[in-house]
């Protein structure tokens, strides 16, 4: 299960009701004992950093301690220049622990710059992956180890834009191991110390004499929930591979059809190389994507949702993508929050639950 924490929604800059990109994803794991984690235990990515991030996090009960990932999408400064701040906040709260950072190479040469100009020191070791690098030498993936039960897969999809940019497909895998205890006792095998073992894949011999195979009483079981978060692309066609299976996908709308047109005649010579909501709707219905979130729409768009007003609105993107998808579609806004659950078999047409915004919560 993966809850979805929307930070910025906005497109290049800033505006009254939302700021620039940013989304935490935090990893839950219902097989703790009393249901999913406490929220300060829960690990978590955040995919990209726009400025005043961390001014948004303040709002959540978002740890930096419990971040294990942070993904930039692109160099642009919507979706990066809130990262420094942000590790420079890490470092003055205590951070120790190493923090992974899967970026395109520029950003290191940022970080780099920041830190001699500034003076800037982390206390916390930073596992930089280049993302050119993992495209050419780990075929696009990167698996990052959680704990004994959950791990995560991170792949990397080019995609199309006026600079390299990515999608980062998250796959979350939980495993558990459950032992059949009332076979175990039909059986004729009390409860003793040679429960354990089998629950921990041993095969085992009773004071009688009697072999008992683990196979036969422990039973492996995993939960897999798989989101694509993209950046900025004027292609989705791109991530036609990488939506196969998927239970989510997070993809920009930067603007609505008929503007996007307008844009692009205006200036033959300069294409912003963004899509349109109908563009991104076109695609998830045409790759059957049953669940659809939209987000990074241009300032130019009101929050009001009313498709009959003549101010540009939330209507007009929600109505756009509706002319060319049919499935389960959200719009997203800052501190809106979301699960997905891919475990929940039968239910995929329904696996993303709207759980309101996060200043409503108080958990």
């Amino acid at each position: 299960m993966l809850q979805l924490t929307f930070l910025g929604t906005s497109a290049g800059v800033p505006t009254k009701q939302r700021n620039v990109t940013a989304l935490a994803v935090e990893c839950l794991n219902p097989y703790i004992a009393g249901g999913t984690q406490q929220q300060k235990s829960r690990p978590w990515l955040l995919v990209d950093c726009g400025e005043g991030t961390q001014q948004q996090l303040l709002h959540t009960k978002l740890s930096l301690h419990q971040l294990t990932a942070i993904c930039i999408t692109h160099v642009h400064g919507d979706h990066c220049y809130g990262l420094p701040g942000l590790l420079a906040s890490a470092a003055m709260s205590g951070r120790r622990h190493e923090l992974t950072i899967i970026a395109p190479k520029a950003i290191a040469k940022l970080l780099e710059s920041v830190k001699i100009t500034t003076e800037l020191h982390f206390p916390f070791a930073i596992n930089f992956m280049a993302i050119e690098d993992v495209l050419m030498e780990q075929d696009g993936t990167i698996t990052i180890a959680l704990d004994k039960q959950q791990q995560l897969d991170i792949a990397i999809t080019p995609l199309s834009h006026r600079v390299p940019s990515h999608a980062f497909t998250v796959t979350q895998t939980i495993s558990q191991r459950t032992l059949d205890t009332s076979k175990l006792i039909a059986d004729g095998i009390p409860a003793s110390a040679l429960w354990g073992k089998l629950q921990q894949g041993q095969d085992v011999d009773t004071e009688e004499g009697q072999h008992v195979r683990c196979a036969d009483y422990v039973h492996d079981n995993q939960l897999l929930t798989k989101i694509i978060v993209a950046g900025d692309n004027d292609n989705p066609g791109l991530l036609a591979q990488a939506v196969v299976g998927a239970d989510a996908l997070v993809h920009e709308a930067t603007y609505t059809s008929d503007v996007l047109a307008r844009i692009q005649a205006k200036n033959p010579e300069f294409d912003p190389m963004h899509s349109s909501a109908q563009m991104v709707g076109r695609f998830a219905q045409d790759n059957g994507i049953k669940n659809l979130i939209l987000t990074h729409f241009s300032a130019r768009y009101q929050s009001f949702d009313n498709p009959q007003s003549a101010t540009p609105n939330m209507g007009h993107i929600r109505q756009d993508a509706q002319s060319t998808y049919q499935g389960n579609l959200w719009l997203a806004a800052d501190f809106a929050q979301y699960v997905i659950n891919g475990a929940k078999e039968g239910e995929a047409d329904n696996c993303v639950q709207y759980l309101g915004s996060v200043r409503d919560n108080k958990e």
